[in-house]
């Protein structure tokens, strides 16, 4: 039979981001290993929770200090934890939904832009400089982008083709290569590749990058890396998406 253990690791997002992937996920296994019993809490609880953590971590983060950047950097990786949790119980109960998704994401989005912004004031108190502020702005305006784009590319490909989100999903499907059950080569090559989403800068790096900033009091280096990449992938993926969108009008619809 299989053990609790391996139930839950299943629910493990496959493609999971970095740090999210080998640090915040595994800590939501193990959280979830004692919560996922107790029918009090709920995966929608445990978003509210991640959200309040997260808006609370703004909070240190306005407020300032080093003591209070440092207790930020533990809840901004606690808001995480929890984040990777409610999707992790709603796939272990078999209770998934719609709506779930769309908070869960939704409050992904606001925290992003709350984390960035308040960082970007508070490199700015330390400055007394608009350029904290302005890199701030550009990183969260780019990093929408990127989503807005996608979501765009998604509902102009359905008009075109209904089966193209299932087309895409097939294409999507991650093997499991690592994990409970794989020996410890097997998990260090997956560990070692899981390095190179280090590169794509989304949501999982962000948890490292402002966890390591607040720690390091290095606001403003961290907003210049954040925005510069966000503006790179932004635009990258307008042009990509667009052109990938062109050569599908050429193509016939396979049914």
């Amino acid at each position: 039979m299989t053990s609790k253990l391996e139930k839950l690791w299943a629910t493990k997002t496959k493609d999971d981001e970095w740090w999210s992937s080998f640090v915040t996920a595994p800590l939501a296994i193990a959280a979830n290993y004692i919560a996922v019993e107790r029918a009090w809490i709920t995966p929608n609880r445990i978003t509210l929770a991640s959200f309040l953590v997260a808006v609370l971590a703004a909070i240190c983060i306005v407020i300032g200090g080093q003591a209070n950047y440092i207790i930020a950097a533990v809840l901004i990786h606690l808001s995480h934890v929890l984040d990777c949790m409610d999707g992790q119980m709603a796939r272990y109960r078999q209770v998934s939904s719609a709506i779930g998704s769309y908070f869960d994401r939704l409050t992904d989005q606001v925290q992003v832009i709350l984390w960035f912004g308040t960082i970007g004031y508070a490199a700015y108190v330390q400055t007394l400089s608009v350029v904290p502020l302005f890199l701030a702005f550009i990183g969260v305006a780019f990093y929408g982008l990127r989503g807005y784009v996608k979501y765009v590319a998604i509902e102009i490909e359905m008009t075109r083709d209904p089966s193209y989100q299932t087309k895409m999903a097939q294409l999507k499907e991650t093997p499991v290569v690592a994990g409970l059950g794989f020996g410890f080569r097997a998990n260090a090559r997956w560990f070692f590749r899981e390095q190179s989403k280090i590169l794509g800068f989304d949501e999982g790096v962000f948890i490292f990058m402002l966890s390591a900033a607040l720690v390091l009091n290095a606001l403003t280096p961290m907003l210049w890396i954040f925005a510069a990449s966000q503006l790179f992938y932004g635009v990258f993926r307008a042009v990509q998406q667009g052109s990938q969108i062109d050569e599908n009008a050429k193509s016939p619809v396979m049914k």
